[in-house]
């Protein structure tokens, strides 16, 4: 059920088709992730001629898969890792309807257990939608949150908790590390890992390090201002064929011209049109897209001396990625016991974040491990701080250690995905990040390291954020845009609001 209180932004008014224009506007979109398709569905859809280059050879960036064949000779399709579809990803469940309206292709995970150092388990199964109802029957089960830790929290210094909003909780608290900021609330030591483990490691960072004000948000879309929950879907399939082709032909379907295996080098003004990008050939375009990685974004600047203001090429110099971070996956010879859930987090068992056991809910899998039966198992570490071999030694034996089952199992295949591609949400740089709109006005940026005043994160953020950029370039030719959902903008609870207003005065 949807959050009765999520938030509709509606989009600019204008024509139904660029048709409808005397010319019709072209625009190219650089990059095949989720902000790139985004962008691209977004605009196709109101008539406008798109070619979207992607220089990987695959669509859905940090969410694609490629072909591998296993030590054993069997096919399989490989990752950087296992994503959660929450379902306050109102934006990128949107995008995905277009090919799948009832989102059959996701199955849900009725859990999401947390595991720490100490063997306590959390989970979120058969909480109270509402908050803060879910707040407390949370605690009341909780072997780590107990209701004496609830009493002694300091509940003024932990306002920012229930009374988000951008940018006001990122102008108060973006300097401020999220550790430290869980420290000054007294907020437990032993319940941290909830904290660290759910939302802090989602962005691949030390906590000492993240802004406070990401981890308020991460409280408030995922917890205290949203009634979606921690509960999300999977999809049922390896990604490229579960998402990102059936998008690609429904994308071919509309005009989209897509050029995979395609870097993009210099954008020059001039030409036919308002640029020249040079993608696999030279496209005259009246616009552009950005939908890249951080480094990809970089790299078109640099070749792009033209493009932008020096202040402005300076923000997006400075924009930094997370540590790297380890994805192992491994074909086991002998199954995983049958009570394991598909999913674990962990906390306090460092390298490891998180371990899933991919036959369970992915078809693929399901179908090596029924026939081999083995198991196939998927390990991360976020932000590492040793080697990839070292981490990768130590996250076997956390799985030894957490599942002692698999330490008499075979080996059959293993893949690793090692890399330091994330965008760092560091202190003090919301202000400074750049936005989707550019000095260049027919130049847009979209990705889930933009910046975007709406409460949004992770993949929603990067389906947002090309939304925003389609909008925008669709507002200047006066096409109507595609609205926007989010959960609620501020806190759901007013009676917080004006406690803080009054110890503001």
């Amino acid at each position: 059920m949807t959050d009765s209180k999520k938030v509709t932004h509606a989009a600019s008014q204008g024509y139904s088709d660029a048709g409808q224009l005397a010319d019709v506007p072209h625009v190219v979109v650089v990059g095949g992730g989720i902000a790139g398709l985004s962008a691209a569905t977004a605009l196709a859809e109101r008539g406008v001629k798109v070619h979207l280059v992607e220089r990987e050879s695959y669509l859905g960036g940090r969410v694609g898969g490629w072909d591998t064949t296993l030590e054993d000779g069997s096919p399989a399709t490989m990752s950087r890792g296992f994503h959660a579809f929450f379902r306050q990803y109102y934006n990128l469940r949107n995008l995905l309807r277009r090919t799948d309206p009832d989102l059959a292709r996701l199955r849900p995970v009725d859990d999401y257990p947390l595991i720490d150092g100490d063997g306590r388990i959390d989970g979120f199964k058969g909480l109270p939608d509402t908050p803060p109802l879910n707040a407390f029957a949370f605690v009341k089960r909780s072997p780590t949150f107990r209701w004496k830790d609830l009493t002694d929290l300091n509940g003024i210094a932990a306002l920012p908790l229930m009374t988000v909003s951008v940018p006001k909780t990122f102008d108060e608290l973006d300097t401020t590390p999220a550790a430290e900021f869980l420290r000054n609330i007294n907020f437990p030591e032993a319940a941290r890992h909830l904290a660290f483990g759910v939302f802090s490691r989602s962005f691949f960072a030390d906590p000492e390090k993240m802004s406070a004000a990401e981890l308020a948000m991460m409280f408030h879309i995922y917890f205290l201002g949203s009634s979606e929950g921690l509960i999300f879907d999977v999809p049922r399939d390896a990604y490229p064929q579960a998402l990102w082709n059936p998008l690609g032909e429904y994308l071919t379907g509309l005009g989209v011209e897509i050029r995979t295996s395609t870097p993009c080098g210099e954008i020059t003004r001039g030409g036919l049109r308002k640029f020249r990008v040079d993608a696999g050939g030279i496209i005259d375009a009246d616009a552009v897209v950005l939908a890249t990685d951080v480094a990809g974004l970089q790299r078109v600047l640099e070749q792009s001396p033209e493009l932008g203001t020096s202040s402005w090429r300076k923000q997006v110099a400075a924009l930094q990625n997370t540590p790297p971070f380890l994805v192992h996956r491994v074909w086991l010879s002998k199954p995983v016991n049958a009570d394991r859930p598909a999913f674990i987090g962990t906390g306090g068992m460092p390298p490891i974040d998180n371990i899933s056991v991919l036959e369970r809910f992915e078809d693929e899998a399901a179908q090596w491990a029924a026939r081999t039966g083995g198991s196939v198992v998927e390990l991360h570490a976020y932000a590492a701080e040793e080697s990839e071999e070292v981490t990768r030694a130590q996250l076997m034996d956390r799985m030894y250690e957490i599942y002692p089952e698999t330490a008499a199992a075979e080996v059959i295949a293993e893949r690793s995905e090692w890399r330091d591609d994330c965008p760092m949400f560091g202190l003090g740089a919301f202000a400074e990040r750049p936005t989707v709109r550019t000095p260049e006005p027919a130049l847009v940026l979209a990705g889930d390291g933009i910046r975007i005043d709406l409460p949004v994160a992770l993949m929603e953020r990067a389906a947002t954020t090309g939304l925003q950029a389609a909008n925008t370039l669709l507002s200047s030719w006066g096409i109507a845009g595609h609205d926007i959902e989010t959960v609620p903008t501020s806190g759901r609870f007013k009676m917080f609001d004006a406690i803080e207003k009054l110890m503001n005065r």
